[in-house]
């Protein structure tokens, strides 16, 4: 969650109170932030010995949807709020008599295609600390919401200084030039990003627009550039604390429904200093397509809630009239539906873009009554809870594999296609591996259909440790099923990869028969065998291993019973037209024995053996390795 620091003095002053350390986080706890320090005594010892230090400071933990608290204008307020001190304002567009104007061009479509903007007309210049919460509140909301200025940038300017209408184009930046913000000589915006280059405050976000062959910038209707978004404004529009008075607000932006949040946020928080309080100025933005509309949007979003789920989820009996006075305490403005008997209408002020939910405003009005205060009472139903059976078969596989001396390591479930395919010499039959639509890598593409990429590549990172290196996993998979409900399938798997100077092959089968040893599953010596349950192993043709190194391993399950299905193989099947008649014909004609047809519940679970010499080139290995991969559902 992010930490605002306030000045405690101000903030007392502004709740009309003196309250102790111990009363604050009261207060906080009940509102639901968290008081994280109390800076006084830091601060009095610092001045007993002299040295110069800040006012006493309150460190406050703000949760991170809470965008409305991140300053200490709206901590205040809200706080006041909810203690009942003052009603919460309703915000309004002024009418004035020259409405600004800003023309979006379409050159900005491909970069920042989007554009909003407020002017604050304020009663008196901001002084010093006034100023400090607003340069905080832009820089807050750049590192939470805007995820470092990406998605959007806010732009802050000197009204009296510019004349509009105004323009937000993209141009060549060799055409872009301009004095930057606290520089006196100008420079183009190429030449701007070799000099904050090294700049440890804004060199984060030069790679957001380094690239482009066109750069975004805010004229005035002079050719005065406002800003270079998102990277830096002008110096010429700089606002100054104690000068200032009339403030235009440009944000630009690659997503619209964060635009219009961090426009209300920036105006609202600070429309109590304008000279018509809570009153702030609309800019109206021409489109490229020529359509237009007034920013910011301040009109309250309506939306209902069910008395009874409130009253259900707290475990209370309130009245809806009740329900509509703890919510005011929370700034929004509810009432009871004239249309439904359970229902309450309410309208969500532009300060909560929080509220998504019917939940959330039931948790707003436990908040009102007092989580302290819910009354407590036994649950309704009791129930006996237990693990999943294929959640205690992998605990007690993980804790056998551990006891017998492999490492558990844990891997990403994403990894790029040629990892789980081409780097194992595997083929894709097509609409098998669940492939992400929109990759953010190439190193994260499919969700894995089998463990061994993820072994491998933490081999590959860990082989500076002494050898042998023994690891294992015993985790999911997923493949895609048509007949499922998500179009997909989990299965759990059991995968060790051993490496040393030798391949130790009978390493990794002697953790098979370990396996197999402590779930009471039989050894069977090959398929002709006569027992009726067990697991055998038998030498396969498999392009991940080396020729001649590997095996499958069956698995015969108990007469009767019906095991779990196992992991689809990518290969196909090496069966011809007859004998997948003929194994049809066994399965439907009657047997003379049980002990005579006992192979054909045989099923094939996994694979072991030594793994090829290009696949360890792959993933960059160059010890012999030897792996084991298995089902364990089958097991249960």
């Amino acid at each position: 969650m992010p930490t605002i620091a306030v000045d405690k003095a101000e903030l007392y002053k502004r709740l009309e109170r003196e309250y102790t350390t111990h009363e604050f986080d009261e207060l906080c706890f009940d509102f639901g932030i968290e008081l994280d320090e109390d800076t006084t005594k830091d601060v009095e010892e610092a001045r007993a010995k002299g040295l110069p230090t800040p006012a006493p400071q309150l460190k406050i933990e703000i949760p991170a949807n809470r965008y409305d608290l991140l300053c200490l204008e709206g901590l205040a307020r809200s706080l006041r709020v909810f203690l009942q001190k003052e009603e919460a304002p309703k915000f309004t567009l002024s009418v004035p008599e020259k409405l600004q104007k800003v023309h979006v061009e379409a050159s900005t479509s491909p970069l920042r295609p989007y554009f909003a903007s407020a002017i604050l007309r304020l009663a008196r210049p901001m002084n010093q600390l006034e100023y400090d919460s607003f340069i905080d509140l832009q820089d807050k909301l750049h590192q939470n919401l805007c995820r470092q200025r990406k998605f959007v940038a806010i732009g802050t300017h000197d009204l009296d200084t510019l004349e509009g209408p105004f323009r937000y184009i993209c141009k060549d930046p060799k055409e872009i030039k301009f004095a930057p913000l606290n520089k006196d000589e100008e420079y183009t915006a190429e030449q701007l990003m070799s000099v904050y280059e090294t700049d440890r405050h804004l060199g984060r976000y030069l790679n957001i627009i380094r690239d482009a062959p066109a750069y975004p910038v805010i004229y005035d209707s002079k050719d005065r550039v406002l800003s270079m978004p998102p990277i830096i404004n002008s110096q010429h529009s700089k606002i100054v604390a104690g000068k200032t008075k009339n403030i235009f607000v440009d944000t630009t932006a690659t997503d619209k429904t964060k635009l219009d949040i961090v426009i209300n946020m920036i105006s609202t928080m600070f429309a109590e200093y304008t000279d018509i309080p809570f009153t702030i100025e609309p800019v109206k933005i021409i489109m490229p397509d020529g359509s237009s509309h007034l920013s910011p949007p301040l009109a309250p979003r309506s939306t209902t809630a069910s008395s009874s789920y409130i009253n259900a989820a707290t475990g209370l009996t309130l009245s809806r009239e009740e329900i509509c006075t703890l919510l005011t305490k929370m700034s929004l403005t509810a009432t009871p539906s004239t249309t439904d008997a359970d229902a309450l209408d309410v309208q969500v002020p532009p300060t909560r873009p929080d509220i998504l939910h019917e939940c959330d405003i039931m948790e707003d009005a436990a908040i009102a009554y007092g989580f302290n205060n819910l009354p407590q009472s036994m649950p309704t139903t009791n129930t006996v809870a237990k693990a999943f059976p294929v959640n205690r078969l992998g605990d007690l596989i993980r804790k056998e594999c551990a006891m017998a001396g492999w490492i558990e390591a844990l891997p990403l479930i994403l990894c790029s296609h040629d990892e789980n395919f081409k780097w194992l010499n595997r083929s894709d039959p097509g609409n098998y591996a669940v492939q992400l639509a929109n990759p953010k890598s190439l190193e994260y593409q499919v969700v894995r259909t089998s463990l061994l990429p993820g072994m491998l590549k933490t081999v590959r990172e860990n082989k500076a440790l002494p050898l042998p290196l023994k690891i294992f996993e015993c985790s999911d998979v997923a493949i895609q099923d048509s007949k499922s409900e998500r179009q997909a399938k989990n299965y759990r798997r059991l995968c060790a990869v051993y490496m040393d100077k030798k391949a130790g092959f009978e390493i990794a089968h002697g953790l098979l028969d370990r396996i197999m040893q402590i779930l009471g599953v039989p050894f069977l010596e090959k398929k002709e065998s006569e027992g009726k349950y067990g697991y055998y192993i038998a030498s396969a043709e498999d392009p991940t291993y080396l020729q001649g190194r590997a095996a499958h391993v069956y698995y015969r399950s108990k007469p009767n019973v019906t095991p779990s299905e196992p992991t689809p193989s990518t290969s196909t099947s090496s069966e011809g037209p007859l004998s997948t008649l003929a194994s049809g014909l066994k399965s439907v004609l009657p047997s003379g024995s049980e002990e005579t047809n006992s192979w054909s519940r045989d099923i094939v679970i996994g694979s072991l053996g030594i793994l090829h010499p290009s696949v360890l080139s792959n993933f960059e290995l160059t010890r012999p390795c030897s792996s084991l991969e298995i089902d364990v559902e089958p097991l249960l």
